[in-house]
């Protein structure tokens, strides 16, 4: 569905139903709600249209797809929830920024993942948004509020929505950083619980949701950080190389957390691994110690009539004697070398 719609100048910002009477009008038939947005656009130059889509049906996305002539691979890739982000635009400034969109839950410490597809055109700005967060009113309230921005044209849809979208990977990771102290501090706990592995590899899955989102976009990261990207407009360089270096600190900061998850999960598994050993001896200790009163009393329990000390009287107190002098050595041996 169209979840907001609206013509900008460096001068105002029009909504929607400014231009079509209301906004049961726009409801009714927005293709022609979008054409007559194409006219004001030719009229007045340097305006372009923004229109947001929330999880669009097919039917409305070929509607937009045909009015903003929109290319046929692109749309594709805006539809499919399961495309790598990529940024595919021309030396003018033109075309698709695809990403993904990262939600840290507090109770659960599970990140999810939405999209966001961001089409930049001549005189138009279409984002296509699919997931429950990233809510993007926050954006439109920013360029109603900024003039400067709204005069760079179309290609500051792009960067509100790149700066929006970078500080939610970085909020994302602050968190993960906070859940990685915690599970260090267990780790290494004198008493660790029982389920700490298994946390450790959970946090690592959640830190690979984060690097499958900011992954394939590190290299557009460098270039826009050196200005390699002609498209950038000179006054929006410092805002673009912002967003780069905040993007590789994100980079590094996930590489930099899956080596320390990894770092943990093997000292967790290790120590894991040492407990058991330790666990193992212990055992080994006691049955040794309790095989010679079993080996004594065997022996003895066999009653064969001419068996030495099987009547005399002394046999009895001697024989249990023999078996707590001897359980005792044995005790006190083992303990001395660790294994009690």
């Amino acid at each position: 569905m169209i979840r907001g719609m609206g013509l900008y100048t460096a001068d105002s910002v029009t909504p929607a139903e400014e231009i079509a009477g209301s906004e049961s009008a726009r409801d009714a038939d927005p293709e022609a709600m979008l054409r007559e947005f194409k006219s004001e656009c030719a009229a007045r130059p340097g305006a372009f249209v923004w229109v947001g889509l929330f999880e669009p049906t097919r039917t409305e996305l070929d509607m937009v797809a045909a009015v903003f002539d929109l290319p046929v691979l692109q749309v594709e890739d805006a539809a499919n929830s399961a495309q790598r982000p990529k940024f595919e635009i021309d030396e003018d400034g033109h075309g698709l920024a695809l990403l993904k969109l990262l939600d840290y839950t507090e109770s659960t410490s599970d990140v999810h993942t939405g999209q966001l597809a961001v089409f930049v055109g001549p005189w138009f700005a279409v984002t296509v948004r699919i997931g429950e967060f990233g809510d993007l009113r926050g954006i439109r309230q920013r360029l109603a509020a900024s003039p400067k921005l709204r005069s760079h044209g179309s290609v500051s849809v792009l960067y509100a929505v790149l700066d929006l979208v970078v500080d939610g990977y970085l909020a994302v990771t602050d968190e993960v950083g906070t859940d990685v102290e915690e599970l260090e501090s267990e780790v290494f706990a004198v008493d660790r619980a029982a389920g700490t592995t298994n946390s450790i590899y959970r946090l690592k899955r959640e830190n690979v949701e984060i690097r499958r989102a900011i992954g394939p976009l590190v290299i557009w990261a460098h270039d826009v950080v050196g200005e390699r990207l002609e498209w950038v407009p000179d006054d929006m360089r410092p805002y673009f190389r912002d967003v780069g270096d905040h993007l590789l600190r994100v980079s590094d900061t996930v590489e930099a957390t899956d080596n320390l998850l990894m770092a943990m999960l093997m000292a967790s598994t290790s120590l894991q691994d040492l407990q058991q050993n330790q666990d193992m001896r212990k055992i080994s200790a006691w049955v040794a110690i309790a095989a010679v009163p079993t080996a004594i009393a065997a022996i003895y329990g066999m009653n064969f009539d001419n068996m030495p000390e099987l009547h005399e009287r002394w046999g009895y107190p001697a024989v249990l004697g023999v078996m707590a002098v001897i359980c005792v050595l044995l005790f006190r041996a083992f303990k001395r070398s660790g294994w009690l």
